[in-house]
């Protein structure tokens, strides 16, 4: 059957008259939009620009109740306050969120999800904690497992967190050995200090098959070791750590010294510590092993100062080599000193006095190297 080409005459003038129909529909949808929008959203938006942000919340709310499209602007909102810490406002706009009965299923654990990052933010840990648990099974249980983990450890409850970073490994989120190894080391020094004494070095046990390689255990279970008057156990722990960690082994340098010399094992040690200062030329080997060796320490600092130059290994050497000084000098040099014998986070910068398995600054774990800064 031939086409009709009469047909044409009939459906090209229908096509552009469609046409021309859509397009008139959409001007007159666009020009609708803004005379549709409610007067509380503009209302809010002055009060923001006038930083009266109470007024604000009040008028967002009532333009979400006319429109819940504006959900994405209250998100946007209360993210705003949190970030300047105005954490009762950041709440009280989601708390709103959560309370409509019309939020689908995804905004809802969004507005859950903001909520609980409010309640950490304003340090309302317990209740941080019920809203980030209130996120089980939803696309935000990863982070909230995360941010649970660091709620756990400020609040240093490291069973908890230990609990956490278990689930955290299980769900393939990465490896926690070294996080849940310091935690059962916490955990230990806790026990230790309510004189559970077997329970402590259970603990550290622990930790020393979860992490073989990390060094606290190994560290605590040598000093606790020499502190019982164990040498024999102490300078055990301390040759493991040797093995397992030989960088931190500088933090122990001295102590397995005196470990040495209460077991009668100084010719063992000095080998031990003259091999490990053959691989890394550091201080706290060295003064441990002139310990040890008396004889011939300052021709060792000497050049000692040849192959790394130090201020502190200078001071040691005019020190022990006893020579008069301009009055003054050493104090001088005692002053200049003491600050490169610090510690430094290499995460935040912070330094300390003292070493620390987590930074204070920062809270990052294992972060400090277990050298001084004038070694780094």
């Amino acid at each position: 059957m031939a086409f009709d080409l009469r047909w044409l005459l009939l459906i090209i003038p229908a096509a552009f008259a469609l046409g021309w129909l859509a397009s008139r529909l959409d001007l007159r949808q666009a020009k609708r939009d803004p005379r549709d929008a409610p007067q509380s959203y503009f209302k809010g938006l002055n009060l923001l620009l006038n930083e009266q942000h109470d007024k604000a919340i009040d008028a967002f709310i009532e333009a979400v109740q006319h429109d819940p499209d504006t959900a994405e602007l209250h998100f946007a909102l209360g993210n705003l306050f949190r970030r300047r810490g105005e954490t009762e406002r950041a709440v009280r706009v989601h708390e709103h969120l959560l309370a409509r009965g019309d939020l689908p299923a995804a905004e809802r654990a969004r507005a859950q999800h903001a909520l609980a990052q409010d309640f950490f933010k304003a340090g309302l840990f317990d209740r941080a904690e019920a809203a980030y648990r209130a996120l089980a099974g939803t696309a935000y249980a990863l982070e909230s497992e995360l941010a649970l983990l660091s709620l756990y450890e400020r609040s240093r409850d490291w069973a908890r967190a230990a609990e956490v970073a278990a689930s955290l490994e299980t769900r393939g989120a990465g490896s926690f050995a070294t996080r849940r190894a310091q935690y059962l080391c916490e955990l230990a020094l806790a026990a230790k200090s309510s004189g559970n004494a077997e329970q402590a070095h259970a603990l550290l046990n622990q930790a020393t098959d979860l992490a073989p390689g990390h060094a606290r255990a190994r560290v605590l279970a040598g000093q606790w070791a020499l502190q019982a008057g164990d040498a024999p156990a102490a300078m055990a722990a301390f040759e493991a750590l040797l093995v397992a960690n030989p960088q931190a082994f500088n933090l122990v340098a001295q102590d397995y010294a005196q470990a040495a010399e209460a077991a009668g094992r100084q010719d063992d040690a000095i080998a031990a510590l003259q091999a490990r200062y053959a691989q890394e030329p550091a201080l706290a080997l060295l003064l441990a092993w002139n310990r040890l060796q008396p004889e011939h320490a300052a021709e060792r600092l000497s050049a000692h100062l040849q192959r790394v130059p130090s201020l502190n290994a200078a001071r040691q050497l005019l020190a022990l080599q006893g020579e008069p000084v301009a009055p003054g000098v050493m104090k001088a040099i005692d002053v200049a000193a003491k600050p490169l014998l610090r510690h430094r986070c290499a995460a935040c910068g912070f330094e300390a006095a003292h070493y620390f398995w987590q930074c204070p600054g920062c809270l990052s774990w294992d972060s400090f190297p277990p050298r001084p800064v004038e070694e780094l």
